[in-house]
């Protein structure tokens, strides 16, 4: 059973940096591509960036290109995301969430209880 628990979001003020970690179980984690999405308040889920099972090949929305970057660490069995300079606009509920393969196929529903990323000033 998928079991994905999200860390790390704060209060921090606009420019910012914050590194959110999700840890993974229940799966074989270096055999899928992994997500991160957000819900900001009173909004839709948003795709935010995905990494392939292998860790070299990564997209993001545009949104958060330049300032975020994902990555994983497959003997640890965890997902990162380094977010710098951040805005008020990226204040949300940040989750992680498995692919169905090895580059993609987001299961949002496999998604962790998420946790907050707050910023502003």
């Amino acid at each position: 059973q998928v079991h994905l628990v999200e860390s790390g979001g704060d209060l921090v003020q606009p420019g910012g940096s914050l590194s959110l970690s999700c840890a993974a179980s229940g799966f074989a984690f270096n055999n899928y591509a992994m997500y991160w999405l957000r819900q900001a308040p009173g909004k839709g889920l948003e795709w935010v960036s995905i990494i392939n099972s292998g860790g070299d090949s990564t997209v993001y929305a545009d949104a958060v290109k330049g300032r975020f970057t994902i990555s994983r660490d497959n003997a640890k069995n965890t997902l990162y995301l380094q977010m710098n300079s951040l805005k008020p606009e990226d204040t949300a509920v940040y989750y992680c969430a498995q692919g169905r393969t090895k580059t993609g196929g987001l299961k949002s529903e496999s998604r962790g209880q998420g946790t907050q990323v707050t910023v502003s000033s």
